[in-house]
């Protein structure tokens, strides 16, 4: 191997969501699998099935799932099959790369103590804001989807956060691992090139109308009824203001029988989840991208409408508070926020002239540069070196089948000893300390 050259990696991605699923974490692992990739490692991702999944599609396994769990959009795989054991021992992973604390999160660890190779955990989500798919107002229950992710992470070698704001809570809560800020990455070309023209003529508006826009999944954890109470009040306030929201979910009926109660049907548009060149189109027809959410680790739709050039209005929230800056390239809002305020910056945008609109336009793409694949994707393979890989060629001579029993025996232990922890301190109503996780993990 040449001197100062790393080798080539192979790469095994367990996720609990992937394309054709439209979401920001399938989105995510899609991209860094590409990108990956393209600078030459091997990728191989195990994922639920989806509908219209591509068959035998290359470089990926399928593991059969149950829709729609819960009145979701997501599937609940159903782990390790004996052709997935025979699929990864071809494969002969050097590192995993886990995207999800449960389900397949679980299979990864196994996977990584098989193979005796590094884990990276990637946190994409706060689960624990996500309980509303299980019971309602369960403060038990959120305690401990908090308490086993937060664990999760100590069973790993590393973990990957998408935002400084994030990794600060991770370490707040007593993850010992090593964690690092990596946010997930965009095409800039892609979204910068977009043309709203078109999208605007299809939809019914005005060439010169302000066009206050979302994207995202239309879900309740996604605060979109605050949303909704402030869009209403800015488009009563400018009669000719339009609304548009790209995506699907559950919340998408009401929001629309809350616009038409209010007479302003005709102002807001919904076409539902859109990818490629189209999304960048609809980016491009925005004059202001809004986003309330509370639930984001990292808020990547900001980064995609920053790219096309579009100033934001938001919630200070984990991600938001990283990328938006007031009067620099949009406004941020203190959290609590009322939604006579949120209208009230919308309005603020709206009355600046030409030139001020123009200057919040380029700290955007500014702004959005930072966010760029090629840049994240360096800072992923940084970290995977980091973990002690060896080049394929120095591994070690083939483990006998009882030091792989050993280390899966283990591994098992720690997964169980993170649920009954997890549920004892959930019950005690009492966060984890990096000193019980330690002691639980055998530190």
């Amino acid at each position: 191997m040449q001197k100062g050259k790393r080798p080539v990696m192979n790469i095994v991605m367990f996720t609990n969501t992937y394309r054709p699923h439209v979401g920001g974490v399938a989105n995510s692992v899609a991209w860094l699998t590409d990108s990956l990739r393209g600078a030459g490692h091997k990728v191989l991702v195990v994922a639920p099935e989806f509908p219209g999944c591509i068959p035998d599609e290359p470089g990926v396994v399928r593991i059969p799932a149950m829709q729609n769990f819960r009145g979701s959009d997501f599937s609940v795989p159903i782990p390790l099959t004996v052709s997935l054991r025979d699929t990864l021992a071809d494969f002969a992973p050097d590192l995993v790369h886990s995207h999800h604390p449960f389900l397949l999160g679980d299979t990864a660890l196994r996977v990584s103590a098989t193979f005796d190779v590094p884990i990276v955990y990637a946190c994409h989500t706060r689960y624990e804001l996500y309980g509303h798919y299980v019971a309602q107002d369960a403060p038990l229950l959120q305690r401990l989807v908090l308490n086993l992710a937060l664990g999760y992470c100590d069973l790993c070698d590393a973990v990957v956060a998408p935002s400084q704001s994030m990794a600060r809570f991770l370490i707040e809560h007593g993850v010992t691992a090593p964690v690092r800020t990596i946010p997930t990455g965009i095409d800039i070309d892609a979204f910068s090139k977009g043309s709203g023209k078109g999208i605007r003529a299809t939809l019914g508006i005005p060439a010169d109308a302000f066009v206050v826009g979302h994207v995202g999944r239309l879900a309740i954890e996604k605060n979109l009824d605050y949303l909704t109470d402030s869009i209403v009040r800015f488009l009563q306030a400018e009669k000719q203001a339009h609304f548009l929201a790209i995506g699907d979910g559950p919340m998408k009926e009401s929001m629309a029988q809350v616009f038409a109660g209010h007479g302003l049907a005709h102002r807001v548009h919904l076409p539902g989840a859109v990818e490629g060149d189209r999304l960048a189109d609809m980016y491009a027809a925005m004059d202001v991208f809004a986003f309330s959410s509370h639930s984001e680790t990292q808020g990547l739709v900001l980064a995609e409408a920053m790219a096309a050039g579009v100033p934001v209005i938001a919630l200070s929230a984990f991600g938001t508070r990283e990328m938006v800056r007031c009067e620099l390239n949009g406004w941020l809002l203190d959290a609590d926020a009322s939604t006579q305020q949120f209208a009230e910056a919308l309005q603020w945008l709206h009355d600046l002239d030409g030139d001020q609109r123009r200057r919040l336009c380029l700290a955007a793409s500014r702004t959005a540069a930072l966010f760029s694949r090629e840049r994240a994707t360096a800072s992923m393979l940084d970290l995977y070196h980091a973990q002690g890989l060896v080049p394929r060629d120095a591994k070690p001579v083939k483990d006998s089948i009882w030091q792989i029993a050993k280390r899966r025996i283990e591994q098992e232990g720690k997964i169980l000893g993170n649920v009954a922890h997890a549920i004892g301190d959930a019950v005690m109503a009492e966060p984890q300390t990096a000193e019980v996780r330690s002691r639980r993990l055998g530190g």
